[in-house]
């Protein structure tokens, strides 16, 4: 393993709490125990409710220099949607911000502000929705989880990288409490000031590592197409995704699941909470199961009968009337319509061919991600590999096969290393 993790053991430090000094980079103890840290350098800042102090925020992290670590909260499991509930900052002449999007919705003169600043995050893709929903887009970044993996850590999470990088433990035990509440706790204040506490040293200590392995430039093409990503579009039959699903097999089924899923949904934004709190999936599910004919029946079912009113399961039971009154042609059908290639179970029944190619292909995917030291879905998308397969090109020529990965969204620096495994495998079943 190069410099990073090299200098992550053999640091030593005697700062045993508190925030790291400001030339640590490392953070390793005498016993090799990683340090705790447990207070922000300049302690935990105020939190930005109101337009005059968020003013003074922009006019700060504008002035400062260097990347700026960026972090948001959101109260997944406990309100409706993915909505960012507080917002962390931390820039080089600037210290560290905490701004509540609920007092500051629109965050969008902050964004322009740090317009060519390099944004650092972990795990990007989770926190750009919410972001971008208040107004702040990176124009370029570096995701400290991706570069890990890339590196190839065997643990990417925030807690397991600094600890394994620059040895310091941070407190996770607030990761996934009620963000929406207010006002928000101390002790969440200062985990979620901490979160961005060590992000720039993390990031730096990661970019030596990727220029060591070779993946620097990798990276790079990673992180530019996650910033350059649209917004996901809304997902098709968002229903479909309703836990335990696969146990429900008829299309009347099928569609008490769909209004019932509809019903929870409405009633959960009206209520701004989460869904889940509402009905749960089971409960979903078994009332597609059981077809109910009337309230009674329903209140027997499991979820339904516990803390349920009479008014709430006359609701539910309607929805789940609708679906059984519903004319055939308007039942849903048994799957989504596949755009690309079927579920690869049943790739032996309709092409044994193109079966083969796809063994072939992720065997030899497997074996060059392991040589490279990444996990083999950063190598290149398993999505990626089955149109391949599905659909190769007629002469599985070099040219054609890059042509073919490039088509499908693949970065250079993946057409450049999966291409000659791709044309080996390829061609392998073709001969055979």
């Amino acid at each position: 393993m190069t410099d990073a993790r090299e200098t992550a053991a053999e640091t030593v430090l005697r700062t045993t709490g508190g925030g790291p000094p400001d030339d640590a980079a490392t953070g390793v103890a005498v016993d090799g125990a990683p340090i705790p840290l447990l207070e922000p350098r300049e302690g935990i800042p105020p939190v930005v409710a109101d337009e005059h102090a968020l003013a003074e925020v922009v006019a700060a992290f504008a002035a400062g220099t260097g990347p700026v670590a960026v972090d948001a909260e959101r109260a997944s499991g406990y309100r409706y949607g993915q909505r960012a509930y507080l917002v962390q900052l931390r820039r080089e002449g600037a210290g560290t911000a905490l701004i509540d999007p609920v007092g500051c919705p629109d965050l969008s003169g902050l964004g322009e502000a740090l317009g060519g600043a390099e944004w650092i995050l972990h795990a990007a893709t989770q926190d750009l929705p919410c972001l971008r929903d208040i107004g702040m887009v990176p124009d370029t970044l570096f995701d400290t989880e991706l570069a890990g993996r890339l590196a190839g850590f065997p643990r990417v999470g925030l807690g397991a990288m600094v600890e394994t990088v620059l040895g310091y433990a941070l407190e996770k035990g607030h990761s996934a409490v009620d963000w929406s509440t207010r006002p928000l706790p101390e002790p969440w204040l200062r985990y979620a000031a901490l979160d961005v506490e060590l992000l720039r040293d993390l990031r730096d200590s990661l970019e030596e590592e990727l220029r060591g392995q070779g993946k620097l430039e990798w990276a790079r093409q990673e992180f530019a197409a996650i910033a350059a990503a649209p917004p996901a579009p809304p997902r098709k039959d968002p229903w479909r995704r309703t836990s335990g699903m696969h146990k429900v097999r008829r299309r009347r089924q099928m569609a008490v699941v769909r209004e019932l899923w509809t019903l929870r949904d409405k009633i959960a934004q009206r209520r701004d909470v989460s869904p889940g709190k509402v009905l749960g999936d089971a409960a979903i599910v078994e009332a597609a199961l059981s077809l109910p004919a009337n309230v009674q029946a329903l209140s027997a079912l499991n979820g339904f009968g516990q803390r349920q009113g009479r008014r709430q399961l006359e609701q539910w039971q309607a929805a789940v009337d609708r679906a059984r009154a519903l004319p055939e042609d308007r039942l849903p059908q048994p799957g989504q319509q596949v755009t690309g290639p079927p579920p690869p179970r049943a790739w032996a029944d309709k092409d044994p061919v193109a079966a083969a190619r796809l063994t072939a292909a992720r065997a030899a995917v497997t074996a060059l991600a392991e040589a490279l030291n990444l996990p083999p879905e950063n190598l290149i998308t398993p999505d990626t590999v089955r149109r391949v397969c599905w659909e190769p090109p007629a002469e599985p020529t070099a040219e054609a096969v890059s042509a073919a990965l490039a088509g499908y969204g693949a970065r250079p620096w993946q057409v450049e290393q999966v291409t000659p495994v791709l044309v080996g495998a390829l061609s392998a079943v073709e001969k055979g």
